[in-house]
């Protein structure tokens, strides 16, 4: 009995740890949506939209973020 239980807990932890192709990210991208842990989930959809806003400003106007700044 424990050589199977081992084969079968092995087996899980690799299979979440490297999902392999397709339907094994599908997997990964619901599991991570319904997680509930949601401190991770907002901190990666908020690290996202502020990396998505920085490559607005950059590449969408004309705005030089590293100019300096007029003196008023």
């Amino acid at each position: 009995m424990a050589p199977g239980g081992q084969a079968a807990a092995s087996g899980s932890g690799s299979s979440a740890t490297s999902p392999e192709g397709l339907r094994g990210w599908i997997r990964g991208a619901f599991r991570f949506a319904t997680d509930r842990n949601d401190f991770r989930r907002n901190l990666v959809v908020n690290l996202g939209l502020f990396a998505v806003g920085v490559w607005v400003a950059r590449n969408l106007t004309d705005i030089d973020l590293m100019a300096p700044q007029p003196i008023a």
